[in-house]
C-alpha cells in the first residue's frame, strides 16, 4: 500500500501559460507552487485548489501527448470548477480579483436563481470555466453586489 497520497489532479489545456500564471496566482490567489522556467512560470504549471486537489495546466499543443486526445479550440466549456468561499463579501472579492487578473466575467455575484447559493462565474484567459461560491450565504447577497429580480 502507498503511504505517500498523492492529490486528484485535473489537467486542463492552456495557450498561454504566463497569463494563465497570473490568472491563477494573482487573480484567484491560488498557490502555484515549482521552480520558474526559462519564462519564468513553474513547469509543471500547477494550481493547488486544497490539499487533497490541483490543477495541471498543459499547454494546449502537448495536450494531446499527454491525455492521447486534442484539446477543443473552439471556445467550449467542457467543466466548470467550483471553489468554496466563506462568504458572500469574498465570492465579491474574488470575482472582482479574478477579473482584474486576466479572467472574462461570465455571471457577476449574485444569489443564484433557485436560490440556494450566492456565486460567480468568471472563465479564466483558456475559457474554463470558475464558479467562486458560498452555500451558506443564508439568502442573503453581499451589501455590493447585484441581486436577481
Amino acid at each position: 500500500m502507498n503511504q505517500h497520497a498523492t492529490p486528484t489532479t485535473i489537467a486542463l489545456p492552456t495557450t498561454g501559460r504566463r497569463a494563465a500564471y497570473a490568472f491563477f496566482r494573482d487573480g484567484l490567489g491560488l498557490p502555484t507552487p515549482g521552480d520558474p522556467a526559462e519564462d519564468g512560470v513553474p513547469e509543471p504549471l500547477r494550481v493547488v485548489l486544497n490539499s487533497d486537489t490541483e490543477v495541471m495546466l498543459i499547454p494546449a499543443d502537448g495536450f494531446a501527448f499527454v491525455t492521447g486526445r486534442e484539446a477543443t479550440s473552439d471556445g467550449r466549456a467542457e467543466c466548470m470548477i467550483s471553489l468554496p468561499t466563506e462568504s458572500p463579501a469574498e465570492v465579491d472579492a474574488r470575482f472582482a480579483r479574478a477579473v482584474g487578473g486576466g479572467g472574462t466575467a461570465v455571471a457577476p455575484p449574485a444569489m443564484t436563481p433557485w436560490g440556494s447559493f450566492y456565486r460567480a462565474l468568471v472563465a479564466d484567459p483558456d475559457g474554463h470555466l470558475w464558479q467562486l461560491m458560498c452555500l451558506d450565504a443564508g439568502g442573503q447577497a453581499s451589501a455590493g453586489s447585484e441581486e436577481d429580480a
